[in-house]
């Protein structure tokens, strides 16, 4: 019997994730039961605890017909976030489309870092360099309405999301969007308390070693950078300088092992006051700060 006719003979919400959280083991997937609830939940148009308070709930045929197509794509290794078209980063649930780095966890430590350095700050001036989903911008713009927030990504469809999170989280009128390069859009003389960033930091030949959900759907521009991984980030470092504020910071994710690499470069860069790098919850080196 194949895995559509299986899973509709299925009746309760107990059977259906067990049933599906197995399948997904089978195929690889690591996350399996998690993946299996959220999948359930977004196909009732419900959340996690309905899920537990109903287990013995029979399924009707149409929400079983939903969420085999569901689990169909998350067979094929799609990832959970464009399945359902939601993410949640630093508890706000955004919104993530094909083409835009889908937001990870360990970013928030990103935001957290550029949040700490404008704590006794008054209307503090952040620029996030290769937004994506605008996740880490948004997330400041939420904790310090009274921050000027501006949100840079060179991809048109990323810089859209970005605003459409914005506008859907209330923060947009804190925050702009621009269609920018790195640098391009701006001129010295605009000067920022931080200036922060999600680069690119993948080696070009590690890529497709990547998991499928990696490798298959996310795009390559917002993950490798060059033959060390470190193209995005030198060309970010070598000019932050012109647009940082007295004592301003400029704080970016890196991958791991990337430390001594990173320092180094900001180190040439005339980044090297203050430097200071902090571990996400794995204990990897994951964000580093520093000044001119």
């Amino acid at each position: 019997m194949d895995e559509s006719a299986r899973i509709s003979n299925r009746w309760t919400i107990r059977e259906v994730l067990q049933w599906t959280a197995d399948y997904f083991r089978q195929k690889g997937i690591e996350s399996a039961r998690l993946d299996a609830e959220a999948l359930l939940a977004h196909a009732l148009g419900a959340d996690r605890l309905y899920l537990y308070l109903n287990l013995d709930k029979p399924l009707s045929q149409r929400e079983r017909d939903k969420y085999r197509e569901l689990v169909a794509r998350r067979a094929r290794r799609e990832p959970v976030a464009l399945i359902t078209g939601r993410k949640e980063f630093w508890s706000i649930n955004l919104r993530v489309l094909p083409g835009v780095l889908i937001p990870r966890p360990e970013t928030e430590l990103l935001a957290q870092a550029t949040l700490d350095e404008i704590r006794e700050l008054r209307r503090p001036r952040i620029l996030d360099i290769g937004a994506g989903s605008g996740a880490v911008a948004i997330a400041v713009a939420h904790e310090r309405p009274d921050a000027r927030v501006i949100a840079s990504d060179r991809d048109p469809v990323a810089a859209r999301l970005t605003w459409m999170n914005a506008k859907d989280t209330d923060t947009a009128e804190h925050m702009s969007v621009l269609v920018a390069d790195l640098f391009s859009c701006f001129r010295p003389g605009l000067h920022f308390h931080v200036i922060c960033s999600n680069p690119p930091y993948v080696r070009d030949d590690e890529l497709m070693t990547l998991a499928p959900e990696i490798v298959q759907f996310e795009p390559r521009s917002a993950l490798a950078a060059g033959p060390d991984g470190l193209d995005v980030i030198r060309a970010i470092a070598c000019r932050a300088r012109e647009f940082l504020a007295e004592r301003g910071a400029l704080i970016l994710e890196m991958g791991a092992g990337q430390e001594k690499a990173v320092r180094e470069i900001f180190r040439s860069a005339g980044l090297d006051k203050e430097i200071a790098v902090f571990k996400d919850l794995a204990g990897i080196p994951r964000v580093v700060k520093g000044r001119g």
